[in-house]
């Protein structure tokens, strides 16, 4: 296993989203193309899935695999990343790894919240699981 070194460029605050709560925020500016921060993640093993789904953790979950039938919790900051139909970061889970690497899609200013899209692709054929605001 490879080391994993914190993200200099990451703190968790108060989100302007409406209903978000909290957010993860940049502490520097944030380049185009930079990650922002490796997160490890845990598979959650198929039997414990369905004692989960009534679980709040529900909302924090990842899904992977070639038909989404796996999912993850994303440790350091990852799994509490707003969503946003206009997000200025992507994350990118890669399996062998077990992480999930986030990234910015654009510059972002020091003090930004970052947010990632929820979808897999269109709206149309990703539907969230909860409303998103």
């Amino acid at each position: 296993m490879k080391n994993i070194p914190a993200s200099d460029c990451v703190y968790v605050g108060t989100s302007k989203i409406i209903k978000a709560g909290r957010g993860v925020f940049t502490s520097r500016d944030v380049k185009k193309g930079e990650i922002i921060e490796r997160c490890p993640i845990v598979e959650i093993p198929r039997y414990e899935l369905f004692s989960l789904n009534d679980s709040i953790l529900v909302t924090y979950f990842f899904y992977f695999g070639k038909e989404k039938e796996r999912l993850a919790i994303a440790l350091g900051f990852g799994s509490i990343y707003n969503h946003s139909y206009s997000p200025n970061a992507k994350f990118k889970i890669i399996q062998k790894e077990r992480l999930i690497d986030f990234f910015a899609l654009k510059n972002i200013k020091k003090g930004g919240e970052i947010t990632v899209s929820y979808y897999n692709g269109t709206p149309e054929k990703s539907p969230l699981w909860f409303e998103a605001k």
